[in-house]
């Protein structure tokens, strides 16, 4: 006995007789008659007398359509609260630092203003980080600035990040107008991110390509304590741009311009492959990718289109 089987009995009741039924479902008259009489010898009971043409409920059959009409019911508000609860619901996103900085709330601001009924949980934390709580499922979006290893993660990349090389007044760099030579960075203290965070690892990369040497002289989780060591002349913080745009406005920072060095990277969007994507999920994968600069959108090739 299936839930097709009661929807059949059913239309049957309500049609009083066979013919009718099959029209109202679209099928075969033989297809209701089959159905009825799998119910029929499932129960071991006659389900209607047949007289003159017409049906009528025998007592079985009468017990049988108040729980049918229940369960079929039950079944209509089951649907509607799966498909309540995907369009609001909770939603578990995360981010690495600048994106949470600079990007995610305006993201998240905009979403709940056309979406309130929708929870969102926000985590900011390294790229590394992020990728081990989407594999486990503890977060349902991300978006980073790392690099991604793990092959069960889809990565949409969205915007583009400019990192920068910035000193404070203290730093023989400071009053340099001019581009310097990449070698001029040769065993310079830098105040970096910690292990893990994209900006570390693009900036560790580019280093070791140019087969420069530098050393750490600041190593932090927090863009502010970055800038703050940058500004006392601790070293050149490496950040982005969108996260120094106040400090260089007030002149307590200057960024340095370095021949043949560019710190360009994509910042992306990413969720578990397998992971299923409610519409709300599709609401705010939809408001990222549009927030995108028009300037970026070659870099608009991955699993959520062009």
């Amino acid at each position: 006995m299936t839930l097709r089987h009661l929807q059949i009995f059913l239309a049957v009741v309500d049609a009083g007789n066979m013919t009718r039924a099959s029209e109202a479902l679209f099928i075969a008259q033989p297809t209701v008659s089959q159905a009825i009489a799998e119910l029929e010898k499932h129960y071991g009971v006659k389900l209607f007398d047949r007289l003159s043409r017409r049906l009528y409920l025998t007592g079985p059959g009468k017990v049988l359509l108040g729980y049918a009409r229940h369960v079929i019911n039950l079944l209509g508000e089951m649907d509607q609260a799966i498909e309540a609860e995907s369009a609001s619901g909770n939603l578990r996103v995360g981010a690495t630092l600048t994106i949470g900085t600079c990007l995610l709330p305006d993201f998240l601001t905009a979403f709940g203003d056309q979406y309130p009924q929708v929870r969102v949980e926000a985590s900011i934390r390294n790229t590394r980080d992020i990728e081990q709580l989407v594999i486990r499922n503890e977060l349902d979006l991300a978006l980073v600035e790392g690099s991604i290893t793990s092959q069960d993660i889809l990565v949409q990349p969205f915007m583009a990040d400019h990192l920068v090389l910035a000193c404070g007044l203290k730093h023989p760099f400071f009053n340099i107008d001019r581009p310097i030579p990449l070698h001029a960075l040769d065993d310079q203290s830098f105040i970096v991110r910690e292990q893990g965070s994209g900006t570390r690892e693009l900036f560790a990369h580019t280093m070791s390509l140019q087969q420069i040497p530098w050393k750490i002289a600041w190593e932090a989780i927090s863009s502010d304590a970055m800038v703050q060591a940058a500004v006392n002349g601790l070293g050149i913080a490496v950040l982005s741009s969108r996260l120094i745009a106040a400090p260089l406005s007030s002149g307590a920072l200057r960024t340095i311009q370095v021949e043949g060095l560019d710190l360009v990277r994509a910042l992306s969007l990413v969720h578990h492959k397998n992971k299923y994507l409610t519409p709300a999920m599709h609401a705010l994968i939809a408001m990222i990718l549009k927030a995108g600069d028009e300037k970026d959108r070659p870099l608009r090739n991955g699993p959520y289109g062009k």
